[in-house]
C-alpha cells in the first residue's frame, strides 16, 4: 500500500489536472511522520535517478531537521548526492527561519548550489518563488515537471495562517511543471478544522495508528507502559485515497520501524476489516460503541408490554363467567365485596367484568348507541 502511494507520487497527475498530493498525519503516540518522508524521498530519488519517473528533479524544503541528515539518509540507501548533482535541491528554512544569521552555515561551501538558505519562512509568497526557481534550476523552464517534498507544515502553520500555509499548498499543486507533493503533520497539535483544511487540499492522506491505542487516555497508557514500549514502533498504516467522482479508496497495512528504517507489510483479512471500520468512525465527543458490561445491563432491561411473569403462561380473561380451562369459577355478584380483599393483597390489580350475554361478542366494535333515535 506504501507502494500505491509511491507510484502516485512518482508518476504524478494527467495534463490539466491538479498535481497529487499527500498527507502524512503523525501524532504523539506515533510519531514516524517523518520516516515516511524518509521512504517516499528515498524511493523518488531512486526513480528518478534511473529516469523511470514523469519528473526529473526533487525539491526538498526542510524544516524539522537539517538538510545533512536528510543527505546522511540518502547517502546510507546508496544514493551519493554531491554539489554537482542536477536532480535535487535543497531549501534549507530550519538553520535560520526568523532571519536573524547575518552569515549562513550550513556546511556546504559557499559556490555550491544544492542547498540554499531560506530565511524568514513567514513569508509564504516568497517561499514559494524559491521553490519555484530551485525546480526550474533543475528543470528549465518548459513541460519538463519536477516533484516536491516538504518534511513538516507544522512550522509553517506555527508562523502562518492556516488559509496562508493552504494557499500556498494549492499553489504547489496548480503548478504547470510540479508533477507532485507531499508533506508530514502532526495532528495532536492543531485544531479539527487546520487538520480539515490540509485533507481538503490533499488527494491522499495517510494515518499512522500505534498498535495498542490507548481507549482511556494517559491513565490507561500509564497502567500499560510495558506494553506501549514494546510495540512502540509498530502500528497500522491507513491510507485514504480520492478517486474520481467523488469515490473514496481506503487501504490499511502494518508498518514497523527499526534502525534501518520503517518497513510495512501486509496484515490478515479480518484486521483489514477491523482497522478499516476504526478509521472510518467519525471523530466526536461522545462513544458511539458500548462496552460488554453495558451491554449485559442493556439486556435485563425489561421492555414495556414485556411478558414479567417469569416464564408461566398467561390466560387472557375474555369477559366470560369463567376461564377457557373452566377449572377456575368467578365468584357470584354477592361476594364483590369480599373479593376487594384478596385483590387488594395479590400484588397486582384485576378487572372483573361480566357481561349480559353470553351472545354478546367479545370485543365487539358495535356502537352501543346505535339503537339510540339521536
Amino acid at each position: 500500500m506504501a507502494e500505491s502511494i509511491f507510484r502516485k507520487l512518482r508518476d504524478g497527475g494527467e495534463e490539466g489536472e491538479l498535481a497529487p498530493a499527500l498527507t502524512i498525519e503523525e501524532t504523539v503516540a506515533s510519531p514516524f511522520g517523518l520516516d515516511v518522508s524518509g521512504y517516499l524521498l528515498t524511493n523518488l530519488s531512486s526513480s528518478i535517478l534511473a529516469g523511470k519517473s514523469k519528473s526529473q528533479g526533487l525539491v526538498l524544503i526542510t524544516f524539522s531537521r537539517s538538510p545533512s541528515f536528510y543527505l546522511q539518509l540518502l547517502k546510507q540507501k546508496g544514493i551519493i548526492v554531491t554539489s554537482s548533482s542536477k536532480w535535487i535541491r535543497v531549501l534549507d528554512c530550519y538553520a535560520d527561519p526568523l532571519g536573524w544569521i547575518d552569515q549562513p552555515s550550513t556546511g556546504v561551501s559557499g559556490g555550491s548550489s544544492l542547498i540554499k538558505l531560506h530565511k524568514c519562512v513567514s513569508d509564504l509568497k516568497r517561499l514559494l518563488t524559491s521553490i519555484i526557481e530551485a525546480g526550474r534550476e533543475l528543470v528549465g523552464d518548459g513541460k519538463t515537471r519536477f516533484c516536491v517534498a516538504i518534511d513538516s507544515v507544522n512550522e509553517l502553520l506555527r508562523r502562518s495562517s492556516m488559509p496562508l500555509v493552504s494557499g500556498l499548498l494549492t499553489d504547489l499543486r496548480s503548478h504547470v511543471q510540479i508533477s507532485s507533493v507531499f508533506w508530514s503533520l502532526n495532528t495532536d497539535l492543531h485544531q479539527e478544522k487546520v487538520i480539515n483544511a490540509l485533507e481538503y487540499v490533499s488527494t491522499m492522506k495517510a494515518n499512522l495508528e500505534p498498535l495498542c491505542p490507548s481507549e482511556d487516555g494517559q491513565r490507561n497508557a500509564l497502567e500499560n507502559l510495558f506494553l506501549v514500549h514494546q510495540d512502540f514502533g509498530k502500528g497500522r498504516f491507513h491510507v485514504r485515497f480520492k478517486l474520481r467522482k467523488g469515490r473514496v479508496r481506503v487501504m490499511s497495512e502494518e508498518y514497523h520501524v527499526d534502525q534501518s528504517g520503517i518497513n510495512f507489510s501486509s496484515i490478515s483479512s479480518a484486521d483489514t476489516v477491523v482497522a478499516t471500520t476504526k478509521s472510518l468512525l467519525p471523530k466526536v465527543q461522545f462513544n458511539l460503541q458500548i462496552s460488554e458490561k453495558e451491554r449485559v445491563e442493556k439486556g435485563k432491561v425489561v421492555l414495556p408490554f414485556e411478558h414479567q411473569d417469569n416464564g408461566i403462561s398467561t390466560d387472557i380473561y375474555d369477559g366470560r363467567r369463567s376461564l377457557v380451562d373452566g377449572k377456575i369459577e368467578t365468584p357470584p355478584l354477592s361476594s364483590m365485596v369480599l373479593q376487594t380483599d384478596v385483590v387488594s393483597s395479590a400484588k397486582g390489580g384485576e378487572i372483573i367484568y361480566f357481561r349480559d350475554s353470553d351472545d354478546e361478542h367479545p370485543d365487539s366494535d358495535e356502537d352501543p348507541d346505535d339503537d339510540l333515535d339521536i
